[in-house]
């Protein structure tokens, strides 16, 4: 592994993070098999772990993949995401926060993250708010450095601004969803976290496994979350995906191969995470760590997916308020014409 610098934290990281949200009883419950995918991970260079409160058991399975080799791991974990039906059991505010580290530390059975992320946006916590409660983390050694994840390109700015301001932690890092279907960040959040020096931690590279292959037009699927998201039944997005299978073909790469390479080629990006349920998985993944994508190659990957777009949108894509509600997007009825 090329070790990359995290952003400006002097923290190196692997360009591939392993993603432990399958570790659970929704992905993968057999601790024993965790265990081993983690050493595997460990053992080919791979040093950064990221996982959620929000991912189900996989904080504690984690904990115990871990024993005796925490030392040797660049360990992040998130907040903000709903843990269960408390209302005050999610989102941005010190109450949370304070709670939620604490959780997660128990969890994981450690002393402190080396990367605590606010998992999405909260629209209804002042950012202040959310980032003196962090900075307490830091200053306390419960937390190494703080970062956002899914935050719009404004917000990521306000919260610089804010931090500047009030002399807090600023986020250091940002965890957005890019992919060969998903480009819109190179508009916009990938310039602005390099203005700001911000590492950045890619999730769903493989679009939800869209680019695994296992999504074909016109054939059965045995991947099981086609059922319950919409995205991965978007005939547009099918089309790009029958378009890149026989681009990796042609340049001698499995899909999913092509797919990390793409992501991890960005000036912008430092990590990206692989999210395996198996070892198989795991294996598949970790043999893309020496794909090198020519200029030719990525020139005609520009032709399909143009370079700072999308084709269609991710079920998990975080939306916000402007866009998720119909009221805020459409005056009332008395005042939508020009007459």
């Amino acid at each position: 592994m090329q070790y990359r610098t995290l952003g400006r934290t002097g923290i190196r990281v692997s360009p591939f993070a392993l993603g432990a949200m399958m570790f659970s009883s929704f992905g993968n419950g057999d601790q024993d098999e965790v265990d081993q995918m983690v050493a595997r991970a460990l053992d080919a260079g791979i040093n950064f772990i990221d996982t959620a409160d929000a991912y189900g058991e996989s904080e504690e399975m984690l904990g115990k993949a871990l024993k005796g080799r925490r030392d040797d791991v660049v360990l992040a974990s998130k907040f903000a995401r709903p843990i269960g039906d408390e209302p005050n059991h999610q989102g941005g505010s010190r109450r949370w926060i304070i709670t939620a580290v604490e959780n997660s530390l128990r969890r994981l059975n450690t002393d402190h993250l080396d990367l605590y992320q606010m998992h999405r946006p909260d629209p209804h916590t002042d950012i202040e708010e959310t980032l003196s409660a962090l900075t307490d983390l830091v200053r306390s050694g419960k937390v190494r450095t703080i970062g956002s994840s899914d935050m719009p390109a404004s917000e990521i700015v306000e919260a610089q601004w804010v931090a500047e301001r009030r002399g807090l932690e600023r986020f250091r890092t940002e965890q957005p969803h890019y992919s060969l279907l998903d480009r819109s960040i190179e508009r916009e959040v990938l310039p602005v976290a390099q203005r700001y020096g911000m590492g950045t931690v890619i999730w769903s590279p493989l679009a939800s496994g869209m680019l695994t292959g296992r999504v074909r037009r016109g054939q059965e699927t045995d991947l099981r979350r086609t059922r319950l998201f919409a995205a991965l039944r978007d005939e547009r997005r099918i089309d790009a995906v029958e378009k890149f299978i026989p681009l990796a073909a042609e340049a001698e790469l499995p899909l999913t191969h092509m797919a990390l390479a793409f992501v991890i080629a960005h000036p912008g990006v430092t990590s990206a995470l692989i999210g395996p349920r198996t070892m198989d998985q795991l294996d598949d993944l970790l043999a893309a760590a020496d794909v090198r994508l020519s200029d030719e190659l990525l020139d005609r990957i520009d032709e399909i997916v143009p370079p700072g777009t999308g084709v269609g949108r991710m079920d998990q894509e975080y939306n916000t308020p402007a866009i998720e509600s119909a009221a805020l997007r459409r005056r009332i009825p008395g005042e939508r014409s020009a007459a």
